[in-house]
């Protein structure tokens, strides 16, 4: 008995195994050694024999699924060469349809030229007396004894030259004669308006109104005599029937 103790004390004095020797450790099956390192290419390209592409076999699986493959091995030059099929080959009538160029739609014209030419009779034109009044520049008139330029002011702003309507305009207004001028501030009161006695309306009127809170004096069970002696409309019976299949027949 003292044998198996001893033999347990000593088992359980080694110490524990350090797992942090192996840092890089991707898989729990493997604890006591590193993986073999791979030292190849971890993606293989199949290269493929000429005999493939002239099979009429359908392509293995694994090319639907991985297209990548058949194109990296299938190298195409630049250059190729034209079947005997196609240098014999004669287009049809829908083809060479297709192969006109599409024709502008029919009110379609083509682009203006920036500079368009002038006709003859505008060559030749010659203006009226009106056109070349209007086309003389507006003549300014400029203030005198002024020591820098200043802009030109029209006749019609100059003193001057100002209208009668103006003047008339310019003149201020008369007091009217029924004018009586400002009231005073403090006036004198009627005796008709001191000895006035108030209506009851008007008393009413005059008392403030009274606020109450929300919901202050509310009964919500108090039933209104108009609701009492109503009575119910044949459709508002109708509703109010349960429906039909949710009464149980006993």
């Amino acid at each position: 008995m003292a044998f198996s103790m001893a033999t347990q004390t000593h088992k359980l004095a080694q110490p524990k195994p350090n797992r942090l020797s192996y840092p890089d450790r991707h898989s729990v099956y493997w604890l006591d050694e590193l993986p073999p390192e791979r030292t190849g290419p971890t993606t293989k390209i199949l290269s493929l024999s000429p005999h493939f592409f002239i099979s009429p076999l359908p392509l293995p699986s694994f090319l639907l699924l991985y297209p990548s493959l058949f194109l990296s091995s299938l190298r195409l030059s630049p250059i190729w060469e034209v079947s005997e099929w196609a240098l014999r080959a004669v287009p049809s009538k829908r083809l060479c349809s297709l192969a006109q160029p599409r024709a502008p739609a029919a009110g379609w014209e083509p682009e203006r030229p920036l500079l368009v030419p002038l006709n003859r009779a505008t060559q030749t034109a010659v203006a009226s007396a009106r056109v070349s009044v209007l086309a003389e520049p507006k003549r300014r008139q400029v203030q005198e004894n002024s020591g820098h330029k200043s802009k030109p002011v029209s006749m019609t702003h100059l003193p001057c030259r100002a209208s009668a309507h103006i003047e008339l305009l310019s003149t201020p207004k008369h007091e009217h004669p029924r004018f009586e001028g400002g009231r005073s501030v403090c006036w004198p009161v009627s005796r008709a308006a001191r000895s006035y006695v108030a209506s009851e309306r008007l008393l009413e009127l005059s008392v403030p109104k009274e606020r109450k809170a929300l919901f202050e004096g509310y009964d919500p069970y108090i039933v209104s005599r108009a609701a009492r002696s109503a009575s119910p409309s044949p459709r508002i019976q109708e509703l109010s029937l349960p429906l039909p299949r949710k009464c149980s027949s006993k």
